[in-house]
């Protein structure tokens, strides 16, 4: 079975998009930067087992409070 590069790159591609659509969703409720989390998940997914581990890391962090002022 064969598996062309430019397919292999669209999954790559479609995975890193979704890793930045999560990461933002949950860079929102766990940091105080969720653009830069949103980023650094984008590019974690180039490497996938490193982009599961940011995942997992986030989603095991501790919610941000927000003060009310």
């Amino acid at each position: 079975m064969n598996i062309s590069a430019t397919l292999f790159g669209q999954v790559i591609i479609i995975f890193a998009v979704l890793m930045a659509a999560v990461g933002y969703y949950l860079g929102k409720r766990k940091t105080q930067s969720p653009i830069i989390t949103s980023v650094l998940a984008f590019f974690s997914a180039l490497v996938p087992p490193v982009a599961i581990i940011f995942l997992f890391v986030l989603v095991l962090k501790n919610d941000v409070k927000i003060s009310e002022n």
